[in-house]
């Protein structure tokens, strides 16, 4: 298991707070804000106490409070300060950086209160697109460059699963189909174990009233072929973020389209980083790309389609 990063170089601090890494030195020398170790070479070496400082101050920051004004608070007053700000803005930036904050300091509290304070004035969609979503695109440079660790990237992904599957649940239990000609099969290829976009796809669509079979992560594609002995209209949804890669994805494509598509009216539609290595000259009428949530919306969701 990977030990938990405890010690930040100020290209770290730099990449996680987005303050320049030369302004934070400024703000050391000026204000005392922060006081690094030094290496036997006098490179500056941050505690992760230093880090939690430094996106409080950060929160302070750019929610319009003077770098002096927060050099002249006390220690304790600042973090008390930050959850007020983070629990009571609308800007979708001060709540990734509460969200981020809450990563550092593996505080589910901080997370869900910042999460709850965001539903009272927006509803799941708009926190999963325009604030979840952000959010894991910024932890995964972080954390491609050791910026943070592994600890950190799970336990925010963990948290963030935990709030979709209540929302998926909530559905279930009230769901009544409107829609009975089109079933969903959401899965994941084989070696693709990132779930998080598959799983709010799946919410989103049973919030349309459609059915929806989900399959999970990494599923060979012969394993697809059961589905086909029932009766329905099938949509085949998947989210490539790592897997297939791109030597191997348009094998990929057409495997699937000769396995599971050529012989019926099944569709295939394909959502994630991954799709931009697709060939699409070579894409099959009824395999379908889409960059956006709201672009799969209107090709497969909106009624007037199957009407």
């Amino acid at each position: 298991m990977s030990r938990i990063k405890s010690n930040f170089s100020i290209k770290d601090l730099e990449n996680i707070s987005g303050i320049k890494a030369h302004t934070i030195r400024i703000w050391e020398k000026r204000y005392k804000l922060l006081s690094p170790d030094r290496t036997d070479t006098n490179i500056r070496r941050y505690s992760l106490s230093s880090l939690q400082k430094l996106l409080n101050i950060t929160l302070l920051y750019n929610h319009g409070f003077k770098i002096s004004k927060i050099a002249s608070l006390d220690r304790e007053e600042i973090p008390i300060m930050v959850r007020e700000i983070a629990l009571k803005s609308n800007s979708e930036q001060v709540s990734i950086n509460a969200l981020k904050l809450s990563m550092v300091n593996f505080d589910t509290v901080l997370f869900d209160a910042t999460y709850e304070e965001i539903l009272l004035q927006n509803d799941f969609d708009f926190v999963f697109i325009n604030i979840f979503m952000p959010l894991m695109n910024e932890l995964g440079i972080l954390w491609q460059t050791n910026a943070i660790s592994p600890s950190h990237e799970h336990f925010i992904t963990n948290l963030i699963k935990q709030k979709i599957h209540i929302q998926t649940e909530f559905l279930q239990k009230e769901y009544i189909p409107q829609h009975n000609n089109k079933v969903f099969v959401l899965y994941l290829p084989e070696d693709e174990i990132h779930e998080m976009g598959v799983l709010f796809l799946n919410y989103f669509i049973l919030k349309f009233g459609y059915r929806t079979i989900f399959l999970g992560q990494s599923l060979q594609t012969e394993s697809l072929e059961t589905l086909l002995s029932f009766s329905g209209d099938f949509c085949f949804v998947t989210y490539l973020t790592v897997e297939p890669n791109k030597e191997i994805i348009d094998h990929y494509i057409n495997d699937f389209y000769q396995t599971i598509l050529k012989d019926n009216n099944a569709q295939l539609a394909i959502m994630g980083p991954q799709q931009v290595h697709i060939d699409l000259t070579k894409l099959p009428k009824n395999i379908h790309l889409f960059k956006t949530v709201d672009a799969f919306q209107q090709k497969f969701l909106e009624a007037s389609i199957f009407v």
